[in-house]
């Protein structure tokens, strides 16, 4: 029987090292994310897609690695960045990190991650549910469900459909 034995790793190996699929570090332990499924790769791409034909300055990026404590690297699933990165990974919090939620994910881990990014001082942080096909946003400890048919994040304004987000999911 395996017992499922963690072994931890410095920052500076996870950093110098590839992994796939990519995967986070928390506090010297390597984390999967649940990615993959058909209807998360889908809403991932309609947001990349949709901010990059938009919004041709800025940087909508999938997976970029972000460092969220001195321990912590997250991937948000789109990072949304008004100037490109001055390092290889993302030190400085992006303008907008987005989570798309999978059906294995546990809402409390995400919530975790939302908090993060917040303290890192990511000023707009969504999370998009493509089985439920809602729309929230994360702000000072609480996640708002968007009712209307657009999300936006402050200062510079960015908008998208929810018609943009939710392309031909099912």
């Amino acid at each position: 029987m395996d017992m499922g034995v963690e072994t931890l790793i410095s920052v500076e190996e996870y950093l110098n090292t590839s992994y796939d699929p990519d995967v986070e570090y928390v506090d010297g332990a390597l984390v999967e994310r649940n990615v993959g499924d058909y209807l998360h790769s889908l809403v991932q791409r309609n947001l990349t897609v949709a901010f990059t034909n938009e919004y041709p300055d800025v940087l909508a990026l999938p997976a970029l690695r972000s460092k969220t404590r001195e321990t912590r690297y997250r991937l948000p699933d789109v990072c949304v960045l008004l100037h490109p990165p001055r390092t290889k990974y993302l030190l400085d919090a992006c303008f907008l990190a987005i989570e798309i939620l999978s059906e294995d994910d546990r809402m409390t881990k995400i919530m975790e991650k939302l908090e993060e990014y917040e303290q890192k001082g990511v000023p707009n942080i969504w999370l998009i549910d493509p089985r439920l096909r809602t729309m929230s946003v994360y702000s000072q400890g609480n996640l708002q469900d968007v009712r209307g048919d657009i999300i936006a994040t402050g200062t510079p304004r960015l908008e998208l459909t929810r018609q943009e987000i939710f392309r031909q999911v099912g």
